[in-house]
């Protein structure tokens, strides 16, 4: 029965782990500080109990797929690895001369067990609860920020994706023995997808012709990764690049192609929230979003501390209806218009008018005639007297030549802008405001510990079940090394 899988076999060599795995090895307490049911639970429905042949455990199952996320394995370097490896044999409740499962399972659990949109939010509401029972969560504040990761294939065709990642292996390859230059098959001079997967496969098999290049451990893990490549994506490969990464923009010049995960954290730095999109997605609208999935998950969220990106009239009124203080800095076109900084007019309270960066004063102001609408707030428009901007030294980019007026615009701000815009000049927003590097040092450990820089696979459900075994696997990171001070 599928229910006793998990009992460990009676062996006599069961003690070598007392042995050779410390009391004090991160995979040891993992076992002891998490309860794995819960992945039972979640998934038996999706076995058959009486009939078939006896499928793994998905408790084992999701196990691997833990050791695969913390280790940054291939999942033929994985199973390998712990045919050999007491630690991972002991964390995967197997006797030391039980026989590991073959790689292909892995592949089959991953796109047949764990289709299930919930399955993201499950895990980190199991490692929250996870770290309230342990103490080590206690805060009240969640910080907000998105991480974008690149497509598997990032805009480039499949052919340039396989032939760069061959181009790789080839190199690791002639490293160790460059006398395999003349074996190696002709590169395709056509530009079909068959010539090149073909092309793949046999600069594969010339590899394998020679077994003692894959000792050398870079040949090897390239080998493997992109024989998964091929195996994993063979369907995708001949069908799109990736159908469901869009391009995104990290700043005004720079974009990527692939997916955004909005993420919301304690500042115990234990992730509460996260929601997978396309690349495109505009941070400010999933604010609610994680807020909310951080109460489900079982925070208490007094404070939320975010970028300018969350500054947005909606989340403010949002905010203050939940009773929650907003730490976000209101976007600097409506504290000071579109002005660059050595451009900026400031603002007299005594005399209700805008001095200009050379010190004169408006002499008078007007409310803008046209009506507001919807996309576009009422203003006040700022006079100020041409003579003087005629002679001005800093007139330059300020005051057009001929110009018969010099005004300057702004904005009326709602209640709830104005509300922000002096609370964010107050020392408690500032003090508070400075927590927010912990969320980006957390998307860098995601990227560069655990593979987030680039999608494992092609898809929106597949970047979702990747990023929920990036999250869960920070997560218990974390409360390991918090429990252990």
């Amino acid at each position: 029965m599928l229910e006793r899988q998990m009992t460990m076999n009676i062996s006599g060599y069961s003690n070598l782990y007392d042995l050779i795995v410390p009391k004090d090895h991160f995979l040891r307490q993992i076992n002891d500080l998490v309860d794995f049911t819960f992945i039972y639970e979640e998934l038996k429905t999706k076995y058959c109990h009486t009939n078939g042949r006896q499928a793994v455990h998905p408790i084992r199952m999701f196990k691997y797929l833990f050791l695969k996320t913390t280790y940054q394995l291939s999942d033929v370097d994985l199973v390998e690895r712990a045919r050999v490896d007491m630690s991972f044999k002991y964390f995967l409740e197997l006797a030391p001369e039980d026989e590991v499962i073959e790689p292909s399972l892995l592949s089959y659990f991953r796109k047949n067990r764990l289709k299930d949109k919930e399955f993201l939010n499950l895990l980190i509401k199991k490692s929250v609860e996870t770290a309230q029972e342990n103490g080590v969560l206690q805060s009240s504040a969640i910080i907000v920020d998105s991480t974008h990761t690149k497509a598997r294939y990032n805009h480039e065709s499949p052919q340039e994706a396989l032939r760069s990642r061959s181009k790789v292996l080839r190199k690791h390859v002639y490293a160790q023995e460059e006398s395999l230059k003349e074996k190696m098959p002709p590169k395709p001079t056509g530009s079909s997808i068959e010539e090149e997967i073909d092309y793949t496969q046999n600069v594969l098999q010339v590899v394998e012709d020679h077994p003692t290049l894959k000792t050398y451990p870079k040949v090897k893990e390239s080998f493997n990764l992109l024989k998964e490549t091929v195996e994993d994506d063979l369907e995708h490969l001949r069908l799109s690049a990736d159908p469901d990464a869009k391009v995104g923009h990290k700043s005004a010049d720079t974009s990527f192609f692939g997916y955004k995960t909005h993420l919301a954290m304690s500042e115990e730095r234990i992730i509460t929230a996260a929601a997978t999109t396309t690349g495109e997605k505009n941070d400010g609208k999933y604010l609610t979003t994680l807020i909310e999935k951080s109460i489900e998950a079982g925070m208490d969220v007094k404070t939320v501390i975010g970028d300018a990106a969350y500054s947005e009239k909606k989340n403010l009124i949002y905010a203050n209806e939940q009773e929650i203080t907003l730490i976000s800095r209101l976007n600097s076109t409506i504290t000071h218009g579109t002005r660059r900084k050595d451009q900026t007019f400031e603002y007299n309270k005594d005399a209700g008018m805008y001095v200009c960066p050379a010190g004169h004063m408006a002499v008078f102001k007007r409310r803008d005639s046209r009506k507001a609408t919807k996309d576009k707030s009422p203003r006040v428009r700022y006079h100020f007297d041409i003579e003087k901007c005629k002679v001005c030294p800093l007139r330059e980019g300020c005051y057009k030549e001929g110009a018969g007026s010099k005004t300057y615009t702004i904005r009326i701000q709602s209640h709830e802008h104005q509300e922000q815009a002096a609370y964010q000049e107050t020392e408690e927003f500032k003090e508070r405001a400075k927590s927010r590097y912990k969320i980006e040092a957390k998307n860098g450990e995601l990227k560069q510990r655990h593979g987030y820089e680039t999608a494992s696979s092609s898809g929106l459900e597949a970047m979702e079940l990747q990023a929920a075994m990036a999250v869960f696997t920070v997560n218990m990171k974390r409360i390991v090394k918090l429990k252990n001070q």
